[in-house]
């Protein structure tokens, strides 16, 4: 039997998978990020704990077809992380470094958004799809496109950072990345917040939302039971995705949109109302394009880590 190994470094942790290369999860962990000294210790800890698995379930090098690994930062030719900052990284030779601690086991290597979105291309929400737009939303908004089965990763690394579209040319606020009306600033966890902070400051019709207790998921789950500014918040809110998610579709032409972060757990309401608001926007050919929650969670990083060194 042939295996893989899918890493997905974050921040905090790295979590590991041990694959058939078929793409059955064989075995899921994790270990701590040591982000310290600038980060040295996490690559001699990602192969440490990769051969010890291996020496565990008595597999060979040459039964390991290969090391995908997953970063948060732009990733040029596979195999080099332009910066990490998350990681504490500058320009680092990942795939070569990590060959090297492995005894040359190949390593590819993807930004964490774009390897989640093949991750659900291969064994998630988008399975039995070449062509995916995947938008992650959570404390910002992620994302991956993968045009015939490949992740784009354009000239500089920065392809599928949908996040970071101007959606607001009147935003007056900074993005954190400098940029002003970013679909973050307006489609992620925090932004739903400060959509609804603006409509609640605006609006004097009863509702069950209060300042107290503000959040995406109160938002989603008043807008659940019929509350008529929780509508309005987000209607807003899924009026500035389905656009953005309308015209990456005009440039790619997906067979499938998938929305996964922690904001995709309201669910099915989430989908149609942006849904809705696609439909409207979007090209004629492509309108009737599924948007669809993904199904990995937390471990789509890991199954796109592996999907990496998988033909």
């Amino acid at each position: 039997m042939s295996y893989c190994f899918g890493i997905d470094i974050g921040g905090t942790t790295v979590k590991c998978g041990l694959f058939t290369t078929e793409g059955e999860l064989l075995e899921k962990w994790e270990i701590k990020t040591r982000t310290e000294e600038n980060g040295k210790a996490i690559l001699p800890d990602v192969a440490e704990t990769i051969l010890k698995k291996m020496e565990e379930k008595g597999i060979a090098k040459s039964d390991v077809i290969g090391v995908g690994v997953g970063v948060p930062g732009p990733v040029v030719k596979e195999r080099e992380v332009q910066v990490a900052v998350n990681l504490h990284w500058g320009r680092t030779m990942l795939a070569d470094v990590l060959e090297e601690l492995l005894g040359q086991i190949p390593v590819k290597v993807g930004n964490d958004a774009n390897v989640a979105a093949l991750g659900e291309m291969w064994k998630g929400g988008g399975e039995g799809t070449q062509n995916l737009i995947m938008a992650t939303l959570g404390t910002g908004v992620g994302g991956g496109i993968i045009v015939d089965g490949k992740i784009v990763t354009g000239a500089h690394g920065a392809g599928g950072e949908i996040g970071h579209a101007c959606v607001e040319p009147e935003e007056t606020e900074s993005c954190n990345c400098g940029n002003k009306g970013c679909l973050e600033q307006l489609a992620s966890a925090t932004g739903i917040v400060r959509i609804g902070k603006k409509i609640m400051a605006e609006n004097t019709a009863e509702t069950k939302l209060t300042l107290d207790d503000f959040s995406a998921k109160t938002i989603f789950d008043a807008y659940k039971e019929g509350d008529g500014v929780a509508k309005q918040i987000v209607d807003k809110f899924a009026g500035y995705l389905g656009t953005a998610l309308a015209i990456f579709s005009c440039v790619v032409d997906p067979e499938v949109i998938v929305i996964g972060g922690g904001v995709s757990k309201a669910g099915q309401p989430l989908i149609d109302a942006v849904a809705g608001h696609y439909k409207e926007h979007a090209f004629i050919s492509c309108k009737d394009t599924p948007i669809v929650l993904a199904k990995l969670d937390n471990d789509a990083g890991i199954y796109g880590a592996a999907k990496l060194v998988v033909a």
